[in-house]
């Protein structure tokens, strides 16, 4: 069996597990590079042929270690493919695929939780500023979007996938059918966000929320597209995706609140663990307790 054929079983076996499909695509990705790699090195591409010293020298070559740019893949992306080529390796073995299972040598790098890529205050104006001085319809389609997503916290496949069924604009409430978790929730909004709504909405009964100009729902790629170009309008001088609203806003939450449990609950971490990486972003408070609090023993 050739790894295109394996892909398609895998990709099956993942649908029929409930993956979403943003991971579904990363496993994807991840196995079509290393089936370009293979044949790019000659490799026949039989899965029933690929050993371990095989997968250990794609992991080692540049095609695996450097983005499509030529820059050095950060030490998570890296970890993210070596998770996917276990998975798929071990589900072929499991099923009966292969006798032996390549990837059981595979072994995830140690490295420290990144610090979340938050927006300064500043950049914050700045971003929203330059959006709501656009003009076109889809000008302030973005600004609702980002403004909502920068209050309330929801991911890109949330927000790509909202109707206006999903608005509750009497109550403040958005109810949320795509999650990370894939099971529904909800989130609140204030007055702000209710009244940009229901100028956007403009009585529009039901379908998707945020559409292209000819009215189909927008894509994830499109709007990450269109955030970066706002980045680069607003003169914004380092990279920023639009992962980084949530970001902004646990980050933002926690340097005011104090309160890691309210951003868990704020961000829908199922872990606190997942939360604690925001109680990490400030030093200024441990010099505040250091030269202004601890009582004095000497």
């Amino acid at each position: 069996m050739k790894i295109g054929t394996a892909l398609e079983h895998f990709t099956t076996q993942l649908e029929a597990d409930g993956r979403t499909a943003s991971t579904i695509a990363q496993y994807q990705r991840h196995i079509h590079l290393f089936s370009h790699w293979a044949r790019d090195v000659g490799h026949c591409g039989d899965i029933s042929k690929i050993t371990h010293e095989d997968i250990a020298r794609f992991l080692s070559s540049p095609q695996a270690r450097t983005t499509r740019y030529g820059r050095p893949k950060k030490a998570t992306s890296m970890n993210a493919l070596r998770t996917s080529l276990r998975v798929f390796f071990r589900y072929l073995h499991e099923a009966g695929y292969i006798s032996q299972n390549p990837g059981r040598l595979i072994r995830r790098a140690i490295c420290a939780t990144p610090p979340p890529r938050a927006l300064s205050e500043k950049e914050v104006s700045k971003l929203m500023a330059t959006i709501g001085g656009g003009t076109s319809a889809e000008d302030q389609r973005d600004l609702v979007l980002f403004e909502l997503m920068l209050n309330t916290g929801i991911r890109l496949g949330t927000a790509v996938a909202l109707n206006v069924e999903d608005a509750d604009l009497d109550a403040g409430i958005l109810h949320l059918s795509t999650t990370k978790q894939n099971r529904p929730d909800q989130v609140y909004f204030g007055k702000s966000i209710k009244k940009q709504l229901r100028r956007y909405l403009k009585g529009q009964p039901s379908g998707p929320i945020f559409t292209t100009r000819t009215g189909r729902r927008l894509s994830s790629r499109q709007i990450q597209r269109r955030f970066g170009e706002w980045v680069e309008r607003a003169k914004i001088k380092r990279s920023a995706t639009v992962h980084c609203l949530r970001h902004t806003l646990g980050s933002h939450l926690y340097k005011q609140t104090g309160d890691i449990f309210l951003v868990k609950e704020m961000l829908r971490h199922k872990s606190i663990n997942s939360t604690l990486v925001y109680a990490n972003i400030s030093r200024n408070r441990i010099r505040n307790v250091v030269e202004r609090k601890l009582p004095q023993f000497t």
